[in-house]
């Protein structure tokens, strides 16, 4: 089964869908947002994706009142998800220069009233993060939108996914195998998860989302049937937040939708055939005709 982002068609047959994930990369700024944007528009991405928050409501309780240093200065937990939060006017600037950029743009919203807000802005896509795939409320408000949905299945497990999947029964929808760790050792990557999942959904995309360092874990997703692949991007991975150090620097994400590209050529039909290049070397070598 296939459906629409944007322009895009995602599922089998089609190329992989390329996520470029700013979340909070943009560190509260607008400027840095679009440089972000700029950078997976050079790479050949399909879609920027931010992540979406009423902190009041989706900051855990007993995260609110611990103490962070941040470029800011120290503050608690629920005062920097407020510091880093971007507002109506910002998103419509940045959804406006993705247009103009040639790029889907969409978030993960957090809580309803952020599923409100995207949805009010009319964004192509709605993403569920890992850390709520157990917010049936959530997925509840999500599923009303009737927008397509992407949810990422980190620190999951099936009867989880299975739930998550019946509350989102009626939406166009898309599965990503994910492993929330930051960043993520290759032994807890279980790419093989992807076929699984695709077995078990047999009618849903299945996709990859990535946390490693470098390039080699997603491009094999790829390999292994993943139809949509997301990534984090980041301007420098030194820089203060606590995902720059599981992002992809500008040359590290061109050079992921350029092998994906590759390796989508290089997959094929399955079908075993005689190459047009293997004419002239046949004719050359084989000496016993069929």
């Amino acid at each position: 089964m296939t459906f629409s982002i944007g322009s895009r068609r995602i599922g089998a047959g089609h190329p992989a869908y390329v996520i470029a994930e700013i979340g909070l990369n943009h560190n509260g700024d607008v400027e840095i947002a679009k440089r972000l944007i700029d950078v997976a528009a050079d790479a050949g991405a399909d879609a920027v994706k931010l992540q979406k928050r009423t902190p009041e409501i989706s900051t855990p309780e007993h995260m609110k009142a611990v103490r962070r240093e941040t470029p800011w200065g120290e503050m608690s937990y629920l005062e920097y998800r407020y510091r880093v939060e971007l507002d109506r006017d910002q998103y419509i600037e940045l959804g406006d220069h993705a247009l103009l950029r040639g790029l889907d743009f969409f978030a993960s919203p957090w809580d309803a009233p952020a599923v409100a807000f995207l949805d009010d802005l009319d964004v192509c896509a709605l993403k569920v993060a890992s850390a709520s795939v157990t917010d049936l409320e959530l997925l509840d408000a999500i599923a009303r939108t009737g927008r397509p949905v992407i949810l990422s299945t980190g620190m999951s497990r099936l009867e989880q996914i299975d739930r998550a999947v019946a509350a989102l029964a009626g939406s166009p929808l898309a599965l990503l195998h994910a492993t929330s760790t930051y960043p993520m050792p290759a032994e807890e990557a279980n790419l093989r998860v992807i076929p699984a999942l695709a077995a078990r959904y047999p009618d849903v995309p299945i996709g990859y989302s990535g946390h490693e360092r470098g390039l080699q874990i997603s491009l094999a997703a790829v390999a292994l049937g993943a139809s949509i692949v997301e990534r984090h991007i980041t301007l420098d991975r030194t820089m203060w937040g606590s995902d720059h150090a599981a992002s992809l620097e500008p040359q590290g994400l061109a050079h992921l939708v350029r092998d994906i590209r590759v390796i989508e050529q290089a997959l094929g039909d399955g079908v075993k055939v005689v190459q047009p290049g293997e004419l002239a070397p046949m004719a050359k070598l084989r000496r016993v005709p069929a």
